[in-house]
C-alpha cells in the first residue's frame, strides 16, 4: 500500500542520517585526494584512487539519496499533508461518526422511547381492547337488561292499559236553617280513588277507597272539625266480574260493588255500595228496542254465627228504547228483605257509637253514658229504642215503624218487599247541549202492614198502609263537556214504610215519611271540574206517625228537643243549602 512504501523510504533515510551522525569523518578518510604539483610547473593529471572512486560513488549515491530524500521529503510533506487531510478527514469522520453515533444514540433512545411508547400504546390498546370487550359485554348485558326491562315495561304498560285509575275530590260548604232551631254551618270534604279494569280477557275487577265514618255506608263526607285530626278512609269497593269475550251478554259480579241496576235515592243512597252477588244478562238490538236486560241480585248485609243470616234477594228487568230524539229506559225491580230486624240490633262498631252504657228493663237500671273514642252517628233514637249498643243502626235516623218486645228487643213493624218502577227519559233538543231529562218513579213496599202506628206506638186504623213512594226529577242540560250547564228540580213523597230508612238518601230532610223538594244547578268549569249548588227543601210528611223526624231525629246535635211541640203539627221546612266544587280524575 502507498502508506507502507512511504514508511520504508522514511526508514532508509533515517538509517543513513544516523550513520552520518555517528561517523562524520568516515567518508573523508576513505576518500583519496590527488595533489597538484606547482613546483615543476608541470601540471600533472590526477588519477583517482579506488577509494576516491568509492567516495565519489558514495557521494553520488548520497546526492542521489539526498535527491531521493528530498523527493521523499516532498513526498513525506505531501503524505503529511495527505495524512493531515486524512487525520482531518478522520476527525471529521470521527466527529461525524460521533454525531452519527449521537444521532444513533438519540435515534436508539427515540427508538427505545418509541418502543416504550409502542409498548405503552400496546398496553393502552390492550386495555382499550379489554375495555371494548367489557363495554361490548356491558352493552350486551345492558341490551339484555333493556330488553327485559322493555318486556317488563311492555307487560306493565299492557297491565296499565287494561286498568283505569279514577276518583274525585269534593269540597262542600253547607248550611241548615229551620224555624225553632239555631242555624248550622259546616264545611265537608269527600275523597275517593279507585282502580278497575281488565284482569284478563274474561274477568274485570276493581278496588276503591273513600273517606267517611266507618259506621255510615250512606255518606263519604268528612266534616272539617275535631282539632285538625286525620280523616277516616276505608275500603269502599272490591269486586270481580266475569264477562266472557265469547258471551258479552253475561256479567256475573261478586264482592262490594257499584250498583248494576237502575235505582234512585228513594231506595239506596248514591254513596252506598252494596255487597253480595249480581247476575246480569244484557242483549243489544238494532231497532227501536236497543237493549233488554234481566238481572238477579243477592245482597248480604248481616252474617250471623249464632242465628240465621240477613240478606235481600231480588231481580230487575229493564229495556232501552230509542224513537228519534227520545230515549226511554223503563225498569221494574223486585227486592225482598229477609230478617231485617238485625239492622235494629247492631253492635257499637256498626253504629259507630261514641258513648256506651247499660240499659235495663226500667230506667232505674240504666247506667251511662260513658264516652268512647271515635266518630259516628251512634244509636238511632226512636220510641223505646235502646240507648246503648246493641242498638238501632240508622246513620240518618230511623223513621220506619217499629215495636219493642217483652225482652226489650226492637223489631220492624212491617216487612219489606220493594216493587219499584222507574221510567228514565231523555229528549234531544235543537240545542245539543241542552237535552231534556225526566225521571219518574213509583215504589211500593208489598210487605208493609195495612195500618201504621201512631206516635205512641198504637195502630192508627184510620190511615192506610204507609208503603208508597212517588218521585219525579226534571232537568235541562248536561255536564259532559266544558261549560255545559244543567238546571234541575226533583220532588219526592216517600211514606214511612216505603223503604228501609237505614239505606236511603242521607242529604234529604229524613230517610222516609217526608215531602222533599230539591233545586239544583251544575256548571262544568273544565273537563274535570264541576261547580254545583243544591237547595234541599223538605219536611216530615206526617208527624202523627211513630219515629217521625220531627219528634226524634233533629239535625242539630245541640238541640235536645224537637221541631214541633205536639204530634200532628205540621213541621216547618228544613232548608239545606250545599255549595260543591268537584274535581274528578
Amino acid at each position: 500500500m502507498k502508506t507502507n512504501r512511504s514508511y520504508s523510504i522514511i526508514s532508509t533515510i533515517s538509517i543513513v542520517i544516523i550513520a552520518m551522525v555517528a561517523n562524520p569523518r568516515g567518508f573523508s578518510q576513505d576518500t583519496a585526494t590527488v595533489p597538484t604539483s606547482r613546483a615543476h610547473g608541470v601540471k600533472k593529471k590526477s588519477v583517482p584512487s579506488a577509494a576516491e572512486l568509492e567516495v565519489q560513488q558514495l557521494r553520488e549515491l548520497v546526492q542521489a539519496q539526498q535527491q531521493q530524500i528530498n523527493q521523499q521529503g516532498q513526498q513525506v510533506d505531501a503524505l503529511r499533508t495527505q495524512l493531515q487531510q486524512v487525520v482531518d478527514a478522520t476527525q471529521r469522520a470521527s466527529a461525524a461518526a460521533q454525531n452519527i453515533q449521537s444521532g444513533a444514540d438519540q435515534a436508539q433512545n427515540a427508538a427505545l422511547q418509541a418502543q416504550q411508547s409502542a409498548a405503552e400504546a400496546q398496553k393502552v390498546a390492550d386495555k382499550a381492547s379489554s375495555n371494548a370487550v367489557d363495554a361490548t359485554t356491558a352493552v350486551s348485558l345492558m341490551q339484555t337488561e333493556t330488553k327485559d326491562e322493555t318486556r317488563q315495561l311492555t307487560a306493565l304498560e299492557a297491565i296499565a292499559g287494561r286498568f283505569r285509575l279514577s276518583g274525585d275530590v269534593r269540597v262542600r260548604g253547607e248550611s241548615y236553617n229551620q224555624s225553632t232551631l239555631p242555624d248550622r254551618n259546616r264545611a265537608r270534604i269527600r275523597a275517593r280513588i279507585g282502580l278497575d279494569g281488565q284482569i284478563n280477557q274474561d274477568f274485570v275487577g276493581g278496588i276503591a277507597v273513600a273517606t267517611g265514618s266507618l259506621g255510615d255506608p250512606t255518606s263519604t263526607n268528612e266534616t272539617l272539625t275535631n282539632v285538625f285530626n286525620r280523616k277516616t278512609i276505608a275500603l269502599d269497593r272490591a269486586f270481580v266480574t266475569f264477562n266472557p269475550v265469547a258471551h258479552r251478554w253475561i256479567s256475573l259480579t261478586g264482592g262490594k260493588f257499584a250498583y248494576t241496576w237502575q235505582r234512585t235515592s228513594a231506595t239506596f243512597d248514591p254513596d252506598l255500595n252494596p255487597e253480595g252477588f249480581n247476575e246480569k244478562f244484557s242483549f243489544d238490538f238494532g231497532g227501536a228496542l236497543k237493549n233488554f236486560t234481566v238481572q238477579g241480585m243477592e245482597l248480604l248485609y248481616n252474617e250471623s254465627a249464632a242465628a240465621q243470616d240477613s240478606y235481600a234477594i231480588g231481580g230487575q228487568i229493564s229495556a232501552r228504547f230509542q224513537l228519534g230524539p227520545w230515549t226511554a229506559t223503563p225498569s221494574f225491580l223486585s227486592l225482598k228483605w229477609n230478617r231485617p230486624d238485625a239492622i235494629l240490633q247492631e253492635s257499637a262498631f256498626a253504629t259507630q257509637a261514641t258513648t256506651t252504657g247499660v240499659t235495663g228493663s226500667t230506667s232505674a237500671t240504666t247506667f251511662g253514658p260513658f264516652p268512647t273514642s271515635g266518630e259516628g252517628q251512634g244509636c238511632a233514637k226512636g220510641l223505646g229504642f235502646p240507648a246503648y249498643a246493641s242498638c238501632v243502626f240508622a246513620p240518618n235516623g230511623l223513621t220506619n215503624a217499629t215495636f219493642v218486645d217483652s225482652k226489650g228487643v226492637p223489631h220492624f213493624y212491617s216487612g219489606y218487599n220493594y216493587a219499584d218502577f222507574i221510567l228514565n227519559n231523555q229528549i234531544q233538543t235543537a240545542a245539543k247541549r241542552l237535552p231534556v231529562n225526566l225521571l219518574l218513579e213509583f215504589e211500593d213496599n208489598l210487605d208493609a202492614e195495612a195500618h201504621p202506628l201512631n206516635s205512641k206506638g198504637i195502630v192508627q186504623a184510620n190511615l192506610g198502609s204507609q208503603n208508597k213512594e212517588y218521585g219525579a226529577d226534571f232537568s235541562l242540560g248536561q255536564t259532559r263537556n266544558k261549560n255545559d250547564v244543567q238546571f234541575g228540580y226533583a220532588w219526592y213523597r216517600e211514606e214511612q214504610d216505603a223503604a228501609i230508612a237505614s239505606f236511603v238518601e242521607s242529604d234529604q230532610r229524613a230517610p222516609t215519611n217526608i215531602i222533599q223538594n230539591r233545586f239544583y244547578v251544575l256548571w262544568k268549569l273544565h273537563t274535570n271540574t264541576v261547580a254545583s249548588f243544591s237547595w234541599w227543601h223538605g219536611r216530615t210528611l206526617n208527624t202523627n206517625l211513630e219515629n217521625n223526624a220531627a219528634l226524634f231525629n233533629t239535625w242539630s246535635s245541640a238541640n235536645k228537643g224537637t221541631t214541633i211541640t205536639t204530634a200532628g203539627q205540621p213541621e216547618p221546612y228544613l232548608n239545606r243549602l250545599q255549595f260543591d266544587l268537584i274535581y274528578t280524575f
